[in-house]
């Protein structure tokens, strides 16, 4: 069987992000956790707060592809210091990036109705997926917003 990913999945999503309280959305293609290759969409606009995380123990590779809009994924070092960023735009031709297992990282959405295709090693585990960085606020907390801000003064810079 074909899955098409095209604009009758991408747009509703896109919209459901734009009126979302956490101004972002997925739309999953794997239809069990326990399946060894995820797949999503993720859509966003600006503002929404993805938390730094890494992904070990078990170790996890995750790819973005750009499909929609502008994002950064940005890498950090133990101590929360930004020690890498690319720039995810379409129109400027710089389409993916592979995180490592292990890095700590997170993905900033640089213009509204931004979609990724994600792929991510499974299984899914709530319990050991990821591991958030004690050094960035936790999502829902009162300082994500400036920690954001933050983020975005430091990667407008390089």
């Amino acid at each position: 069987m074909l899955i098409r990913i095209d604009s009758s999945i991408i747009g509703p999503l896109a919209s459901k992000a734009s009126v979302s309280s956490r101004k972002r959305m997925n739309f999953n293609f794997h239809t069990d956790p326990a399946d060894p290759l995820q797949r999503m969409l993720h859509a966003s606009d600006r503002g929404t707060y993805v938390q730094p995380h890494k992904h070990e123990d078990p170790d996890k590779r995750e790819v973005f592809i750009i499909l929609k809009g502008k994002a950064a994924a940005i890498e950090f070092n133990v101590e929360g210091t930004i020690t890498d960023v690319v720039y995810l735009d379409h129109d400027a031709g710089i389409f993916g990036v592979e995180i490592s297992a292990g890095s700590w990282h997170s993905v900033v959405t640089l213009a509204d109705n931004t979609v990724l295709f994600e792929v991510k090693d499974g299984p899914y585990s709530p319990a050991d997926d990821k591991y958030f960085a004690p050094w960035a606020p936790k999502e829902g907390d009162t300082g994500c917003a400036a920690y954001l801000e933050n983020i975005l003064s430091q990667i407008d810079r390089r």
